[in-house]
């Protein structure tokens, strides 16, 4: 991209504030020397990078990318067989330990099925070492110190210079804590050329005998390694010695065990810095308030509320920038200080910046192009060195421009045809203009010529624009109005300011018709506008009301739905609870007449077929009942159902009839069936309501009528084989009670074996069932666990 155009339109400084948000060396240098992509795909790759450093930021505060050091220099010295030194090392070490975080790092990710456009393929880059990586972490420091277990004979030669060092100064602490303290200036242990030594007054530098290393300035003390000392001291230079040599030794062997890697290493450096460029993008993102913005190959741009990203975001005025697809060129007119240069650069930065994969300081939905080349000639191009006026230095720069551009450029011109007599410049603007419209170049220009209003409106895929002035301040708003031209405001400010009104009428008269005119045109196209602005507003409101009334009958006519359905399904319940309350009555009526049938013994005959019919007519009389609902208004009945003392009954486990006694402090109640009384819980029993249903009534006179016969043709045995399991547990219960109609003492149920469902059914039923004594499977001879023999009461 034209360097002079990056430069005009300050996208250095977009990405030096990039920059800092870097974390590595690299990285930061990545940033200044941004590039700006010419392609769709080079262009969506790089947005999608930053979208997804966007999402991580949002969804784990960024990529954990610390700090790095550059690591190019160190391996280039391992290529050529050098040694590196400790810090280089570490900093190697850093890149390593921050490779295998950063592949744990997204592989907790995918894990989580978190979605990313490229960073999962751009991590797969990565390669771990991690034998290489624990053996420097365990013999190289962070900041670069050889740790002793580096080695065996390290840890070995520095617990002897601890040692020996511990000797050496128990022996000076002796002679500054004894006699000789009078004779030394100061009673402190140093060191001078690596020795350790006292301070002694030069007076008595031979009380102490050995070396001098070193004076004071004065000259009045003498360091002095004392003769005691001498072999010690000798003893830790030999030792230290040792030391570097065996530190020289490790970083040899480490440098020579990294230099079959130096491939790896620098894939590995070149993936953690394109990471941080992506997390680095993104946080500026995030600073500014940015948006992803779309693309388009055809270069229709439309920017929504585009904001400069160098001016305070407070303060900054959002503008809709908008060319490509209806009019190819954008012509930007009125008086200095509206905001006309800064619309322009605002519009040639952010498609920089968007073509540079940073998202934009625009609201969501934007759309850029995708341009080979932007050209801007903005600001005053005078040149003192080569003795260029104002106007020559625009027209060489506009000269170079027009030679480069193509149908895929955006021009950017401030104030075309400046410098240079009006009527001439006009004339230049508006051929340079057309020249640029015949390349199919997109352009963007701003002029204080009148002429150039006539032109945008004339002229086919071309449009005015202006910005924005308060008409009672005067002052501008820096809004971009698409689609009207600018006017000046040199009379209404004159006459504000205090000109005399015989000057203002002079200098009004002097203008051409046709200017008075085009002002006159401007200012009427100025008040329609605010006239459809106000109707918009009213029309929104009224737009607002009408969603709210909208939603209000929406909501009403769902109530109304719900209601419907809440009575219907309250009205089943109703009825569902009626004939519950009969079933309850029919059952103890049927009790009493099995009772009465097993006391006749066989002497009697009793229709079971009637008995089974009149049962079935309550299960008709059921009504279904949507599920959630019914259990809702169960619920509700059940809760309004409240036992009391006296109340009658039926207990669910025993299936038996009892009257409530009284209610134990612990919740449960005291229940009497029979001579008997027991202690159940009120989740086991089902109130009985007093007065029996029509219906049960009927019933009870129906059954009243059935007589008795002497013999029974039910069979002794149920086969329930090919049955449904609703069926044969249907089935079961009819063919229970009709034998115990018929008196008999056991029957046998044939369920086979199957799946087993059908036989658990049966032996689930037998459990349940008040009348059956006990059950088992028949003997083996008989069918086994195929069939069960139930065997009733009395």
């Amino acid at each position: 991209m034209n360097a002079k155009t990056l430069k005009k339109l300050e996208f250095e400084k977009v990405v030096g504030q990039v920059a800092q948000l870097a974390a590595t060396e690299l990285g930061k240098q990545q940033l200044l020397q941004l590039e700006v992509k010419k392609t769709y795909e080079e262009v969506n790759i790089l947005q999608e990078e930053t979208d997804d450093g966007r999402k991580l930021l949002r969804l784990k505060g960024g990529i954990p990318m610390p700090r790095l050091a550059d690591i190019t220099m160190p391996l280039k010295r391992l290529q050529i067989g050098g040694s590196l030194n400790g810090k280089e090392l570490s900093q190697i070490g850093r890149v390593l330990s921050t490779t295998k975080e950063m592949l744990q790092f997204f592989a907790d990710l995918s894990e989580k099925e978190i979605e990313l456009y490229q960073l999962y393929q751009i991590v797969d880059g990565l390669i771990d070492l991690p034998d290489i990586r624990k053996t420097i972490k365990l013999s190289i420091s962070d900041d670069g110190e050889i740790l002793s277990d580096a080695s065996p004979e390290l840890k070995r030669i520095r617990q002897s210079i601890k040692s020996n060092e511990g000797h050496v100064r128990e022996k000076l602490d002796d002679m500054i804590r004894g006699k000789k303290s009078q004779y030394l200036s100061d009673t402190i242990i140093t060191i001078r050329n690596d020795r350790y030594v006292i301070p002694v007054k030069q007076e008595y530098r031979h009380h102490f005998g050995g070396v001098v290393h070193d004076q004071s300035s004065t000259g009045q003390t003498l360091f002095i390694e004392p003769q005691a000392v001498l072999d010690l001291n000798n003893k830790l230079r030999s030792l230290k010695a040792e030391e570097r040599q065996e530190e020289e030794r490790i970083l040899y062997e480490l440098s020579a065990e990294l230099a079959p890697y130096t491939n790896e290493l620098a894939a590995n450096s070149q993936v953690l810095t394109r990471l941080d460029v992506i997390n680095a993008k993104a946080r500026y993102a995030d600073s500014i308030k940015a948006s992803r913005p779309r693309l388009s190959s055809q270069n229709h741009v439309a920017i929504w509320g585009a904001r400069h990203p160098l001016i305070d975001q407070e303060h900054v005025v959002a503008n809709d920038l908008i060319i490509g697809e209806e009019y190819q060129a954008l012509i930007i007119t009125g008086p200095n200080t509206g905001g006309k240069t800064i619309a322009l650069k605002t519009l040639g930065l952010i498609q920089l910046m968007g073509q540079a994969g940073l998202q934009i300081p625009a609201a969501e939905n934007s759309q850029i192009g995708i341009f080979t080349g932007i050209f801007a000639d903005i600001g005053d191009e005078q040149s003192i060195e080569q003795s260029l006026s104002t106007f020559s230095s625009h027209m060489s720069n506009i000269v170079t421009i027009i030679d480069q551009i193509d149908e895929k450029s955006l021009v950017l011109f401030d104030e075309l045809g400046s410098g240079t007599d009006p009527q001439e410049g006009a004339s230049l603007a508006i051929s340079i203009l057309d020249y640029v419209g015949s390349k199919g170049s997109m352009v963007m220009a701003t002029t204080h010529y009148p002429e150039l209003k006539v032109y945008a409106y004339n002229r086919p895929a071309t449009i005015n624009a202006s910005m924005e002035f308060n008409s009672e301040t005067l002052a501008p708003t820096y809004r971009l109005m698409i689609g009207i031209p600018g006017r000046s405001n040199a009379f209404d400010i004159s006459r504000r300011l205090g000109l005399a009104d015989q000057i203002i009428q002079q200098a009004t008269g002097f203008i051409q018709e046709d200017s008075q005119e085009l002002n006159e045109m401007i200012a009427d196209l100025e008040q329609k506008r605010r006239k459809t602005e106000a109707e918009s507003y009213q029309l929104k409101q009224q737009l607002a009301e009408s969603d709210a009334l909208l939603s209000d009958l929406k909501a009403a006519n769902e109530k109304l739905e719900n209601d419907k359905e809440t009575i219907i399904a309250k009205a089943k319940q109703e009825a569902n609870q009626i004939v519950e309350t009969s079933k309850e009555e029919a059952e103890f009526l049927m009790q009493e007449i099995r009772e009465m049938q097993m006391n006749l013994g066989k002497s009697t005959t009793v229709k079971e077929h009637e008995l089974i019919d009149l049962k079935k007519q309550f299960d008709d009389l059921k009504q279904e009942e949507d599920f959630l609902a019914k259990n809702k208004v169960l619920q509700k009945a059940k809760d309004k159902k409240q036992l009391k003392a006296g109340d009658e009954v039926i207990t669910e486990t025993y299936g038996q009839r009892g009257s409530l006694i009284e209610k134990t402090p612990k919740g449960e109640w005291v229940v009497q069936i029979g001579i008997m009384k027991l202690k159940l819980p009120e989740s086991d029993l089902r109130k009985i309501e007093e007065e029996p249903s029509k219906q049960a009534r009927k019933v009870k006179r129906q059954i009243a009528n059935v007589r008795s016969a002497s013999d029974s043709h039910v069979s002794t045995q149920l086969d329930l084989r090919g049955f449904r399991y609703e069926d044969a547990l249907m089935a079961l219960d009819s063919y229970l009670d009709s034998a115990l109609l018929a008196g008999y003492p056991q029957v046998t149920i044939v369920h086979g074996k199957g799946t087993g469902a059908i036989r658990q059914g049966v032996i689930d039923a037998l459990k349940r069932h008040p009348q059956v004594k006990s059950f088992e499977f028949a003997p083996h001879n008989a069918g086994g666990n195929g069939a069960t023999v139930a065997v009733f009461k009395g």
